[in-house]
């Protein structure tokens, strides 16, 4: 008895403490023949002769378990061991991670106006009919409607096709002065080299009591704007229309990658559209009870300003999570 708890505490794996059992206690173990002697032992020496086989399968039992616990607790330590990982070290991919370039550029976008003060607003992506169109002169019917490629829902409810919708929220529930920016997700229906079914835009807007602001302060935003996202670029103002606005500009800068001279990605013009802007029209004031007020607003995509600024072709690859593409961007 002594030397088989010997060898249970000497045992070095689970699988040898398995093969000690089934040698002691197996259908042909070591105790369970001396319990097959029952039947040849005479009646008074039975209930001792049990009795003290018993006990040992007792200790013997106890003994495994204790020992069972050991090894389990062993292997467990060994296993940690081997897996162990630590936390401490940073491999070169972790120290070199790096935004997405969307993200990248539009936190970069938003840090340049909060310097100027300008405060970031947000609003619902499914807008009613008022807020999207309405209240920014495009009333029913109107056939600037029909270049927004709208997603329709129900009762007149739309996925927002700008994020001017927050400009309009904005005035409702503040009073002028007002300087601030509306970054976010927008959506239409359009899918190419250029365009995506799902974007982001920043739409920003200022306005001043009695009529103090005017186009050339809007101007010396956007050149000092474009110069700080894009560097020594030349900048142009064309005339364009916009419904929200009059009057309105499409913002061009020197193309980044002829320098102006002329190549196949600005149409060999020397200049490439990144924005448009212009002062605020009347009839969005008067949407939302604004009197004696003047303003300007701006807006541009940010993907457009993440392809110009890493010199991506195709808009689609900034949302197929190409790790081959994005891992560039470290």
């Amino acid at each position: 008895m002594k030397d088989w708890l010997k060898k249970i505490k000497a045992s070095l794996s689970l699988q040898e403490l398995e093969d000690i059992r089934v040698d002691l206690l197996g259908k042909k173990g070591v105790l369970t023949q001396q319990f097959a002697k029952m039947k040849t032992i005479p009646n008074e020496q039975k209930k001792e002769f049990a009795q003290n086989l018993n006990k040992q399968k007792s200790d013997i039992n106890q003994e495994i378990e204790n020992q069972k616990t050991i090894l389990m607790a062993q292997a467990l330590q060994k296993e940690l061991e081997a897996t162990k990982i630590d936390v401490t070290k940073f491999t070169p991919d972790s120290a070199t991670a790096a935004y997405h370039p969307v993200m990248d550029t539009m936190d970069k976008i938003i840090r340049y106006f909060q310097n100027l003060n300008f405060a970031v607003e947000d609003g619902p992506l499914v807008e009613d009919d008022f807020h999207n169109f309405e209240a920014l002169n495009l009333p029913a019917y109107h056939p600037a409607r029909d270049m927004q490629d709208t997603f329709y829902c129900k009762d007149s409810m739309v996925l927002r096709t700008h994020t001017s919708p927050v400009q309009i929220r904005t005035m409702q529930n503040s009073k002028p002065p007002i300087r601030m920016i509306a970054p976010g997700t927008v959506f239409r229906k359009d899918f190419d080299i250029t365009h995506t079914p799902m974007f982001h835009q920043i739409e920003g807007l200022v306005v001043e009591k009695d009529g103090v602001v005017s186009f050339a302060n809007l101007k010396f935003v956007m050149e000092e704007f474009l110069t700080y996202m894009f560097g020594d670029v030349d900048v142009r103002f064309r005339p364009s229309f916009f419904p929200f606005t009059e009057p309105s500009a499409e913002v061009d800068i020197s193309c980044i990658f002829c320098n102006g001279k002329g190549c196949r990605v600005c149409s060999h013009t020397g200049w490439l559209e990144v924005l448009g802007c212009g002062i605020v029209d009347k009839n969005v004031f008067d949407a939302v009870e604004y009197k004696n007020v003047s303003g300007y607003a701006f807006g541009l995509g940010i993907e457009r300003f993440a392809m110009l600024i890493h010199k991506i072709g195709d808009l689609r690859s900034l949302f197929e999570s190409d790790i081959r593409l994005l891992g560039q961007f470290r």
